[in-house]
């Protein structure tokens, strides 16, 4: 791969500025991702939905990012970034545009799923450009940056829709209308930014549904599992049920209540993405995976004697987990990833991420009119809790048998570059 350098034409932006816009894109793409579900119960009563039903168009959301991972999520190694993240952008403002104007639920169903289409067209090129952009003498910036910027635009999508939502009762006239012009003033600034990959030759073949993995990264890739699946499923009940659990089981009527609850995990999602540098990936994922246990345990007391208090505590303590365990899967994966395959291994990553985020979500939202959103919580935190303990015991056992030569054994030990490099 061509390192990115400052260019000679005042036309493009350089590295810093350039990695900048690329966090900013990360940051408004995730915060779309979770604008809409503090509006959930607006939604409910405005056209008459089940919580099965909003847990379905939560559910169309993954759909359409899964499908979208699965055929062009790796397309920005072959066609080059910024074409790849130009078009997702512009995908994404037309998603913005149909919730602006939806009135009833098949529009949110479509406005849903070219949502998701948009966020898996993005992730994988989003990632890998941070990764590629990154500072010489700090690689790991890239993956932090990347798992940090996630978390940030969660929390402040959810938290300013969440805020809006004391104010006026219609908050998706003013927030969708401002997401796509702010699309669109990206796609523009995109266009700006130095390509860090050569254009490859394209073949159709190439959009063929695949998850692919090169062999030197397996590894890395499998030990980062069992926490990537628990961090991403408490993510997936918060933004599904979280609005739904506090009005109806912690009976806390305020409008910004459920919006604040999820910000409350993002924010310390970000936090914790920020404190895993200073641990090697495999003590970040080994912490993490602690404290989701504590975390679920946390919401679990929270339901059974319905307290918000206690609940927002226990986000905060499984927002930790999740950012550090994110964090660090995402460095322990690409200190053994190479340019040429790096798109679609983070595309990889992030199929199994939005799957554990989806299906849980879905089978609680399918259990709930049966069960009761109370038991369902219960299940469903116990289900994270679950997980939790199995990634916490394989990071420990991983970590006390690590090999010599460890490639996960430093954040910045290892060089992510045009080669694969050995520590």
């Amino acid at each position: 791969m061509k390192r990115a350098s400052r260019s000679r034409d005042g036309r493009r932006l350089g590295r810093g500025p350039a990695f900048a816009v690329l966090v900013c894109v990360t940051v408004v793409m995730m915060a779309t991702a979770s604008a809409p579900s503090p509006i959930y119960p607006l939604y409910q009563e405005r056209w008459g939905l089940s919580v099965t039903m909003l847990a379905v168009v939560f559910a169309v959301y993954v759909v359409g990012l899964l499908g979208a991972l699965l055929t062009v999520g790796s397309l920005s190694d072959h066609l080059g970034r910024r074409p790849v993240l130009v078009a997702a952008l512009l995908v994404a403002a037309a998603s913005t545009a149909v919730f602006w104007t939806a009135d009833g639920i098949v529009s949110l169903l479509i406005a849903r799923v070219v949502q998701g289409i948009a966020t898996g067209t993005a992730t994988g090129g989003l990632a890998a450009g941070l990764v590629d952009l990154s500072p010489e003498r700090r690689p790991q910036l890239g993956p932090t940056m990347t798992a940090v910027g996630t978390s940030t635009g969660m929390a402040t999508g959810a938290g300013v829709v969440g805020l809006l939502l004391q104010l006026t009762s219609r908050p998706d006239a003013y927030v969708f209308p401002v997401l796509t012009l702010t699309f669109v003033v990206l796609a523009a600034v995109i266009l700006r930014i130095p390509e860090t990959l050569a254009p490859r030759a394209f073949r159709l073949a190439s959009l063929r549904p695949r998850v692919r993995v090169p062999r030197e990264a397996r590894p890395a890739f499998l030990a980062s599992v069992p926490a990537l699946v628990a961090g991403w499923a408490v993510t997936g009940l918060f933004l599904s049920l979280t609005p739904s659990l506090v009005r109806n089981v912690l009976h806390v009527r305020s409008g910004a209540a459920g919006g604040l609850s999820i910000a409350a995990l993002f924010l310390a999602n970000s936090v914790g993405g920020v404190w895993s540098v200073r641990h090697t990936a495999r003590l970040a994922s080994l912490l993490g995976a602690v404290l989701l246990t504590l975390g679920a345990f946390g919401l679990a007391v929270a339901i059974a004697v319905a307290s918000l208090v206690v609940y927002v505590g226990g986000s905060v303590v499984a927002g930790l987990g999740v950012g550090l365990t994110f964090n660090g899967s995402l460095r322990a994966i690409s200190a053994v990833t190479t340019a040429k395959s790096r798109s679609e291994v983070f595309s990889a990553v992030y199929v199994i991420s939005y799957a554990a985020l989806s299906l849980p979500s879905l089978a609680a939202g399918l259990a709930a009119p049966s069960w009761g959103l109370e038991t369902t919580g219960y299940l469903y935190v116990g289900f994270v809790g679950a997980l939790s303990v199995a990634a916490a015991l394989h990071a420990g056992r991983s970590r006390a048998h690590r090999p010599t030569g460890d490639p996960m054994r430093t954040a910045g030990e290892c060089e992510p570059r045009s080669e694969l490099t050995r520590c």
